[in-house]
């Protein structure tokens, strides 16, 4: 329990347990507007009040994430000016200002037309409440930008140099486009819109698997569908990408990942661990199931590598990262979750065109939409996994390769972080049980189908939807197959 009065250590669990916990809510409300875009510009273009519904359903998730989300957003934030102190004095001029346009340009903007796009539907034009949700999304997605510029720069810092502990910009441009920022940003904005869609799919597949509106339910589960047939392929191939970015830029990294002790020179090839048992105080593997010649087909699609892959063992204990087999393991768990969700896409899409998934058909899929269901939270996982790779992996660095952690940390007395800790543990623990509470309420009550439909056209009244006369038109879902 050593721990207990380090607050180096102590200030790392919090900024873990906060980012961790922050990061569940940002990844539905991004995803998701991009799907609130989708539904509403097909309400539109077709006048079907399906969609309507849908986009109203939708909502409520996504406000239900947005709220979570400011309220842990904000502190995490803080911690910066209170647990890391003498990092934001380090890079404040840089790091600052991007966490100031992700405030100013994402939050702001998506906070500012959130009202109009929940409670204008009967109040502004149709063309304008659309303009509102597709701001929202850009304004969530933005702050994905700006997010992961940020976190980009502290994985590869560019763009200048420390000048007496101080990081002096000389290239602001070169610094944001730092040789991270695109694959970071395109990986995490497509995680955030894969993890929605399953989540989408996985609440629709419940409803289906219950026989409540299946047929209202089928059209939300083949949008989401439709979408991953893009997204999932493309998100492995741009995380292949990100890989091949540590292989060159971030080499102890690799190493954890891989947990590789032994370096392997350029010009040869390089088994690939599958599985195995890292044990750092002997830095080896204890035990491990490898496949020959794997890692420079995995790297760089060849079987030599052109770059040497260098072992844990070519660095001091205190320059390299600990916790191997939690890196180790965090990285193989989002890569089998980035391939299961692959494959279910794959094989839905196939019972898709057998006919499989039509309105008559689709309950009798049952074992389809468990897989749904079981899908659901694995985005999830998936995300913090690449998190912890990404943040843990690049230890002992906050900025790195310039900023040690310790270096980096306020010097606080150990045993007030231990209250923050104690404290953010416990109010973060009763906001998810909330969350779950309203979020399981908005799954039981289900859709309101029942809601009037808005005129597309101004001037023109409601369309009378009273209930017990309004029934969603299933042929759409038909003639979708």
């Amino acid at each position: 329990m050593e721990f207990l009065s380090d607050s180096v250590v102590l200030s790392r669990m919090q900024f873990a347990l906060t980012a961790i916990f922050h990061i569940l809510w940002p990844v539905l409300t991004t995803g998701m507007g991009v799907y609130l875009v989708i539904v509403e510009g097909l309400w539109l273009k077709t006048r079907n009040p399906d969609y309507y519904l849908h986009a109203r359903f939708w909502s409520k998730f996504y406000v239900l994430n947005f709220g979570i989300g400011v309220a842990t957003g904000i502190p995490m934030e803080f911690q910066f000016g209170t647990n890391w102190a003498p990092f934001s004095e380090a890079v404040g001029n840089f790091f600052g200002s991007v966490i100031g346009f992700e405030a100013s340009w994402a939050f702001m903007l998506e906070a500012a037309f959130l009202g109009i796009m929940l409670f204008g539907w009967e109040r502004v034009n149709p063309a304008i409440h659309y303009l509102s949700t597709i701001l929202v999304a850009v304004g969530a997605n933005l702050s994905t930008l700006w997010i992961l510029t940020a976190n980009s720069w502290m994985q590869t810092p560019s763009g200048g140099e420390l000048v007496n502990g101080k990081f002096v910009v000389s290239d602001y441009f070169q610094a944001m486009f730092n040789p991270f920022m695109a694959n970071s940003v395109l990986h995490m904005f497509f995680a955030t819109l894969e993890t929605s869609l399953f989540v989408i799919g996985g609440i629709s597949a419940w409803y289906i698997l219950k026989e409540r509106h299946p047929a209202f339910f089928a059209r939300s589960l083949k949008i989401a569908l439709a979408a991953a047939i893009a997204v999932a392929p493309l998100q492995i191939y741009i995380g292949h990408l990100s890989g091949e970015q540590v292989y060159h830029y971030q080499p102890t990294k690799l190493a954890a990942m891989e947990a590789q002790w032994k370096s392997t020179p350029a010009g040869q090839p390089a088994d690939w661990s599958l599985v195995a048992i890292p044990n750092e105080k002997a830095q080896k593997n204890d035990w491990e199931i490898t496949v020959p010649n794997a890692l420079g087909y995995i790297l760089e699609f060849k079987k030599n590598l052109s770059e040497p892959v260098r072992g844990l063992k070519e660095w001091k204990p205190e320059d390299r990262p600990h916790m191997v087999g939690l890196i180790y393991y965090a990285f193989r768990v989002m890569i089998a979750i980035g391939f299961f969700f692959a494959g279910l896409m794959l094989l839905s899409t196939l019972q898709w065109l057998r006919g499989k998934l039509s309105a008559e058909n689709i309950t009798q899929q049952r074992w389809l939409m468990r897989a749904w269901i079981f899908a659901a939270p694995l985005g999830y996982i998936a995300v913090e996994s690449g998190w912890i790779v990404r943040c843990v992996g690049r230890q002992p660095w906050t900025l790195y390769g310039q900023i040690r952690t310790v270096d980096a940390a306020s010097r606080l007395p150990a045993s007030n972080v231990l209250v923050s800790l104690t404290s953010f543990a416990v109010v973060y623990s009763l906001l998810f049980i909330a969350v779950l509470y309203f979020g399981s309420r908005i799954i039981f009550r289900g859709p309101n189908l029942d809601l009037p439909i808005p005129s597309l056209e101004p001037n023109k009244p409601a369309i009378d939807t009273t209930p017990g006369e309004f029934v969603p038109d299933e042929r759409p879902v038909e003639a979708e197959q």
